[in-house]
Order: C-alpha cells, then structure tokens, then sequence
C-alpha cells in the first residue's frame, strides 16, 4: 500500500499543479473579461434596459457575473482535466468522470442563459426603437406589443437553447415553456388589443375589465392545455373545464350584451 501511495504521488501532485494552474489562468482571465466588459460600454447599456434595473436590484453586476463564469468555466476544464491525469478507477472513478464531462455543459447552459438575456433585451429594445416611429402616437402601443412579443419569442429560445446544452429538455420541458409563452403572449395581445379599442370607443370602457377577464381566461386555459398536454388525463381534465367556463361566459355574456347594446341606442337617440 505504501508503494502504491509512492507511486501515485507524482500523479497527485500533476492533478492539484493543474488545478492550480486552472484556478490562476481562470482568476486572471475571468478579471481581464470583467474589465474589458465595462470598457466596451455593454454593462452601461444594461443597466439602462428592465432586465439590467432587475439585475441591480437583485445586487449583481452584468461584467462581475460575466467574469465570475468565465473564472468557473476555466476552473471547471482544469478539474476535468486533473481527473483523467488521476484515472481513478471503479464505481467512484465512473461517477467522477460523469460529473466532470457534465459540468462544462451545465456552466455553459448558464452562460448562453445569461448572456442570451442580455442580447435578446438589447434586440428587443434596439427593434422596439426602430419600429416606434412608423406608428403614430396614439398607436404607440402596438410597437411596444411587437417589442413584447419578440422578447418573449427569444426568451423562449434562449431557455431552450440552455436547457439542450445542460442536456435537461425533453418531452416535459418544451410544452411547459411553450404554455408559459402561450400565457405570456396572451396577456400582452389582451391589454393592447382592450386598450386600444378603448381609446378608439369610448362606450366600451365599461366592458373592458369584462373583456379582459374573458382574454385573460381563454389564453390561461390554452396555456394549461399546453403545459399539460403529454398528461392524457390532466388534457381531459383541463377539456371538461374549459367547456364549462364557455358557458358560463354565455350566460354571463348575454346581460353585459344587452345592457351594452341598451346603452349605445339610448345614445343614438
């Protein structure tokens, strides 16, 4: 045992100069990349983004959170590395091995999450200032509805993306990210499309909470559907209700209608 211990000495000590090296490489560069972050302008432009304010307020900063992964992902290559120069063997060498290889995709997954997020708010904004002068400014909602929905839209790529490098998509992920963006979309379509019909008719603005509601309830229903739709029963389920809440929308319906059309008689009269 001893001999053995002698033996792998020179191993031992290959393994932890690699990690060391690892550690200095991954402290230096993970620095030069936080400074050349805030050197470039990126952090100032989001910070002034909403996804920027919600960082700060979170208490972190874009070129410190950028720097700190480059440092881990580094750090990360140096262990993997140690570990094959070890060739540990057994059921504790299989394991090592496993969660070596995985780990560079799991900071990588995070990666593309955070530094997706910076980009597709950065795209959004870019898009929504563009197309912001081609609608007049009464109408100026609908450019921020389509800024919405890309940010929305990309968003949704951007998790998918990280989730397939962390290898954690499959057949459960995708439909509970496509009803959350089904949920999303609708409410953002819901408020403009009510707002904007409001301030066009004003004799609507009295339904327009009711409106909303019944929008509200309809893309909620839809988003449920899809989030549960590889569970046959839950479908079912979701099926039975979403009927159930049609007709009492009907009946419901039918008062609103007439006391709506009631009210826009009396002021043609």
């Amino acid at each position: 045992m001893v001999e053995d211990i002698i033996l792998a000495i020179p191993t031992i000590l290959a393994a932890v100069i690699v990690i060391a090296i690892g550690w200095l490489v991954g402290t230096i560069v993970g620095k030069a990349v936080n400074i050349l972050v805030e050197k470039i302008g990126m952090e100032r432009a989001f910070d002034q983004s909403s996804t920027g304010k919600s960082f700060r307020a979170a208490g972190l900063d874009l070129s410190n959170v950028i720097g700190m992964f480059v440092k881990a992902f580094i750090i990360v290559l140096a262990i993997v590395w140690a570990i094959e120069i070890l060739s540990i063997g057994g059921t504790l060498g299989s394991y090592l091995t496993v969660v070596a290889d995985y780990l560079p995709r799991l900071l990588g997954g995070l990666l593309i999450l955070i530094l997706g997020v910076v980009l597709v708010d950065f795209l959004a904004n870019f898009i929504g200032k563009m197309i912001r002068p081609m609608f007049p400014p009464e109408k100026v909602e609908i450019a921020d509805m389509i800024k919405n929905l890309l940010f929305i839209g990309l968003i949704a790529f951007i998790i998918l993306l990280a989730l397939d490098t962390m290898l954690l998509s499959g057949g459960t992920i995708y439909p509970l990210i496509l009803g959350f963006v089904i949920i999303g979309v609708g409410i953002i379509l819901t408020d403009t499309l009510v707002r904007s019909i409001v301030e066009d008719h004003a004799e609507f603005r009295s339904v327009a909470g009711y409106a909303k509601f019944v929008l509200y309830s309809i893309f909620l229903i839809i988003g449920a559907g899809a989030i549960f739709a590889t569970f046959p029963n839950v479908t079912s389920i979701v099926a039975n209700v979403s009927w159930a809440f049609a007709i009492a929308l009907a009946v419901l319906l039918v008062p609103v209608a007439y006391g709506l059309t009631k009210k826009m008689a009396k002021e043609m009269n």
